[in-house]
């Protein structure tokens, strides 16, 4: 293969000694790669190249990179691991595709070249191709160990098995295989490891051993590698350990030496190196028009849903626990107002506070209510409120498929509560919407080729179950949560769904070829679509506006109007305009829901509607001024019934009082037997003394079937009107990001700039001063000196390299062009801010010239 197929392929000069020397042979476009790739090297940010590189090897920062690698890329630091180091690229395709070479295995052949580039963008392998060194601290995280046993399955090498043997022992095995003895111990480990490598020699041993030494061979060979035996072995295990087949590790233990498995398995590291990705295929296709309706229709239910959840809470919702969260009991009593499962109604729930729309009040007897930010959203049209709840989704680290769950602690997670953000929620949402963007429009993908897809990109380290895949979890939640959303409709993305990620249709990554007969070259079937790049504030906001723009013409338009009904009800074809629908709220219940609402009118709801302030003539204008069907004689019959006998009786404070025009209802009255509680007493003949206060007093008249009124101090009618009870103002909740954010572009120019300019100033040759305690460090010179060597400076027109502290005493070295000197200060040309500065001279703790070969 020539070098012109391996990307990013290093070929200095000289070759590299160490990563921060590999580092400084990058230009700015490879080292932006590194810092968008491993967002945790920029903060804070490394002062040169060196620091840089050692920030890139720590044990968190390369945990999380190999974290971040596909199955495939993986595998091959993998299989660096266990190669010698530094390894030749023909020794890692060898263990990549196995003796057989590209001839045998062309896919892995021909993918390992992105694979490796990719590992050396990420700067977890550098050195050119004859020499290419896996970072240490990855080589530790993946090399074997009794402990640790490698992905590959691979044991120790016989130099690492045989390193507490005795000499005589190492002789013997060298005997029992039919190799002459050596001098000394590390030349017959040498012997040994060479009869291992050889595949003729190997396989000519091999055919001399018994067949239940093979069938032990065949146990051991994918791992793990480590066995166990008794002091008096059986023949078969006495031939293997004779012949150094299996070496001791430890009392019992025995392992099967890296080299003999690695000829058992035909040179391959691993069993099965996927190179391509698992192709994410059509489950079931639909018309695009169909999916987009079926979604519109949704995206209408999710609106009114959250609507219906905040109005219930609208004049003060449940309290909030003293550990933060909903009551289990809360959210069942949510789940059947809305009716839907708890499960959903804790979605509806989160969705509505990552909106901004639903948040504690604060108070002392805190409660949650909605905040003013939901009477803003309210006047918005309906596809604009739909993309508010949408975009929040999309980008919400709180998670509500986890309520119910046991946090670490054992303790139940609850809705509104702590507990529930997870950080790689926001990826995972995004990268199974944009798989699905990748298939035609109008099909739907199965969730098994979703999460295969997944756990290639992000495979699964360790030995935990596909059951406890944060992962895949998120992907099942985030399925069923866009259909209820209506991001998606029938499971496929719809095109409202498509222009929420930000991108056009035609313009989104393939993940894979349509089929068999696809011809795309086999390294871009293997490519795995890099993620895109995050979309800023102004991005998600004209995201949510295009979103927004294609779903207004498949949303019902609001209705001025309904059809009144000889029973009593009302129905309401579509959806209502506000006012209309907030004033039948208060004059009829709600019976049924769906594609029609219907209203039924009691004496219990008009009475509500006259409580509120109506009178008998606004409900009949009302009624005949929004059907569209004439009034039906039994529902002006109840209206003017109700409003007939509605505040005849009025009910005060004294501790409350009831007085009457009429002196024969108050009679009557006292006489029934259900008053008895109210404890009445006549003290006029038109008042009545109750010992109970005025709202029981009201709901104990009204259940004997009265339909008394409240009245004020000054003896006025007092209007029951619900009172919208609101949070203060409130932002919504802060995603928790998984690690630093990925740099923009002009963090990482600035970047670039800071970390070149400072590893010039440590790098660049000085001439001896004596003044410095040691190589790189900062000079230390007398202010005498210091101007001294300034003012010759400005003369000569040459660099200076100077140690600096800063107003804050943060330290740092430059190489500064100083250009003038005067009133304690020099101005110069800085190398490291790329731009002219003034330093005042007190703050230069030292100076040095720049050896001739630097200037």
């Amino acid at each position: 293969m020539s070098p012109e197929e391996r990307s990013h392929q290093e070929a200095p000069a000289t070759a590299p000694r160490s990563l921060a020397e590999s580092l400084r042979t990058r230009d700015d476009a490879s080292l932006s790669a590194l810092l968008r790739a491993r967002p945790d090297l920029v903060v804070p940010l490394p002062t040169d190249l060196t620091q840089l590189a050692g920030r890139a090897a720590t044990r968190a920062s390369v945990v999380r990179a190999l974290e971040r690698l596909d199955r495939f890329a993986l595998g091959a630091a993998e299989a660096l691991a266990v190669a010698g180091d530094p390894a030749s690229y023909d020794e890692l395709l060898g263990l990549m595709a196995g003796d057989g070479g590209p001839e045998a295995d062309p896919v892995t052949a021909e993918a390992l070249p992105h694979a490796l580039a990719t590992l050396r963008e990420q700067a977890l392998v550098w050195g050119g191709d004859d020499r290419l060194r896996l970072v240490r601290t990855a080589r530790e995280l993946l090399a074997p160990s009794p402990q640790h046993p490698s992905p590959t399955g691979l044991g120790p090498t016989v130099a690492e098995a045989t390193s507490g043997m005795s000499p005589g022992r190492v002789q013997e095995i060298l005997a029992t295989a039919g190799l002459p003895t050596t001098p000394d111990a590390v030349s017959a480990v040498g012997a040994l490891t060479a009869l291992f490598t050889g595949r003729a020699r190997m396989s000519a041993l091999l055919t001399t051993a018994p067949a239940e030494s093979l069938e032990v061979l065949s146990r051991l060979v994918w791992g793990p590698p480590y066995g166990q035996v008794t002091a008096d072995p059986a023949p078969h295990l006495r031939w293997l350990l004779d012949r150094g087949l299996l070496l001791p590790t430890a009392p019992g233990t025995v392992t099967l030496p890296r080299e003999v498995a690695l000829h058992l398995r035909s040179g391959r590291a691993h069993r099965h190196t996927e190179p391509l990705p698992p192709v994410v295929e059509a489950a079931a296709t639909h018309a695009p028009a169909t999916v987009d309706a079926t979604a519109a229709g949704q995206a209408y239910t999710a609106l009114a849903t959250v609507a219906e959840l905040l109005k219930d809470w609208d004049e003060g919702g449940p309290a909030v626990l003293r550990a933060g969260g909903l009551s289990v009991r809360d959210l069942k009593r949510t789940a059947v107002a809305l009716d839907a499962s708890e499960p959903v109604a804790a979605f509806w729930v989160e969705l509505a506070y990552a909106a901004g729309l639903l948040a504690s009040d604060g108070e002392p007897d805190e409660r949650y209510a909605a905040t003013p930010a939901y009477d803003e959203w309210l006047e918005l049209p309906a596809a604009e409120r739909w993309s508010r709840l949408a975009t929040a989704w999309l980008t919400a680290t709180r998670t509500a498929g986890l309520v119910g769950g046991r946090d670490a602690k054992d303790r139940t997670l609850s809705a509104l509560g702590p507990g529930l953000d997870r950080s790689p929620a926001p990826e995972v949402r995004h990268r199974v919407l944009t798989l699905l963007a990748g298939l035609p429009e109008g099909a739907s993908a199965g969730l098994d080729a979703i999460l295969a897809r997944l756990r290639w990109e992000r495979p699964l380290r360790g030995d935990r179950p596909a059951a406890d895949d944060l992962r895949a979890r998120l992907a099942r939640w985030t399925l069923s949560e866009a259909e209820l959303l209506g991001v998606t409709g029938r499971g496929a993305l719809s095109a409202h769904g498509r222009a929420l990620l930000g991108e056009h249709p035609e313009h989104l990554p393939a993940v894979g070829p349509a089929g068999p007969g696809d011809k795309l070259p086999v390294h871009r079937q293997h490519h795995r679509p890099a993620p895109p790049e995050p979309l800023t504030t102004e991005g998600r906001a004209a995201a949510a506006v295009h979103a927004a723009r294609l779903l207004a013409p498949l949303l019902p338009e609001p209705l001025d109007h309904v059809l009144l009904q000889a029973d009593l009800t009302a129905v309401a074809p579509g959806p209502l305009m506000r006012p209309l629908a907030d004033t039948l709220d208060v004059l009829a219940d709600v019976e049924s829901k769906g594609g029609a609402t219907v209203y039924r009118f009691t004496p219990a709801s008009v009475r509500r509607a006259l409580d509120a302030g109506r009178t008998a003539s606004d409900l009949h204008a009302f009624l005949a001024a929004h059907s569209r069907t004439p009034v039906p004689q039994p529902l002006a019959y109840l209206i003017d019934d109700v409003a007939r006998r509605h505040g005849q009786l009025r009910v005060g404070a004294a501790s409350a009082y009831l007085r009457c025009d009429d002196e024969a209802l108050l009679t009557e009255i006292l006489a029934d037997k259900r008053a008895a509680p109210l404890r009445l007493r006549r003290l006029a003949p038109t008042v009545l003394a109750a010992r109970t206060d005025p709202a029981a007093l009201l709901e104990g008249l009204r259940a004997m079937g009265l339909a008394p009124a409240a009245e004020s101090a000054e003896g006025d009618i007092l209007i029951a009107r619900a009172h919208a009870h609101r949070s203060p103002p409130r932002t919504p909740p802060e995603p928790v990001p998984d690690g630093p954010p990925v740099p923009d572009a002009a963090l990482l120019t600035a970047a670039l700039r800071a970390i070149r300019a400072g590893d010039l100033a440590s790098t660049a040759p000085r001439k001896p001063t004596g003044s410095s305690s040691g190589e790189g460090d900062p000079p230390r010179t007398t202010a005498a000196e210091t101007l001294a060597t300034v003012q010759a400076a400005v003369l000569t027109g040459e660099s200076l390299w100077i140690g600096y502290v800063n107003a804050e005493g943060s330290a740092s070295q430059r190489v500064i062009a100083p250009i003038r000197v005067e009133g304690g200060f020099v101005t110069a040309y800085d190398h490291t801010a790329d731009e002219v500065r003034t330093y005042p001279l007190h703050r230069i703790t030292g100076v040095a010239e720049l050896a001739d070969e630097a200037t």
